[in-house]
């Protein structure tokens, strides 16, 4: 004599269904993803290390003799421009984080008279992010999906 067991997942695919209706708007996520980069970019300048840790090189002699009286003094704060224009933008399913200054990248990249001082990648060549930030980036996905799941 066969045995039959009948369940009912409606209760179950209601719940899924909520889930998926929860996570399919990422623009909050990817706001507090760029929103967290733009906190570790300051904090990049405080402590003046790139997203890897290594300490930014100091200023050349040149860049010391020149520089101006009236400036900040500080290393790639000469008067605030570049960390004031940090910003990001959500679009659909990406969040871009950058500077509206142009002379960001010379600082990102290095140039052949300019020792990189990172302030995005751990790795300029790969445009891999630092480890820190990649396990924060995941922490904030994670505690985002747990919240849908609640």
């Amino acid at each position: 004599m066969p045995l039959t067991i009948t369940v009912d997942t409606k209760s179950i695919t209601d719940y899924l269904v909520q889930v998926g209706q929860r996570i399919s708007d990422h623009a909050p996520l990817l706001d507090r993803i760029g929103q967290l980069m733009e906190n570790r970019i300051s904090d990049r300048f405080e402590t003046r290390t790139d997203p890897g840790g290594r300490s930014w090189a100091p200023w050349s002699e040149s860049t010391k003799a020149t520089y101006p009286k009236d400036a900040h003094g500080s290393l790639l704060d000469r008067y605030g421009d570049l960390l004031d224009g940090r910003s990001h933008t959500v679009r659909g399913d990406s969040v871009l984080v950058g500077f509206d200054r142009d002379y960001a990248a010379w600082h990102e990249f290095g140039t052949k008279t300019m020792p990189r001082r990172g302030l995005l990648f751990d790795d300029p060549d790969t445009r891999e992010l630092g480890r820190d930030d990649r396990e924060s980036i995941l922490e904030l996905v994670s505690d985002y999906l747990k919240a849908a799941t609640l």
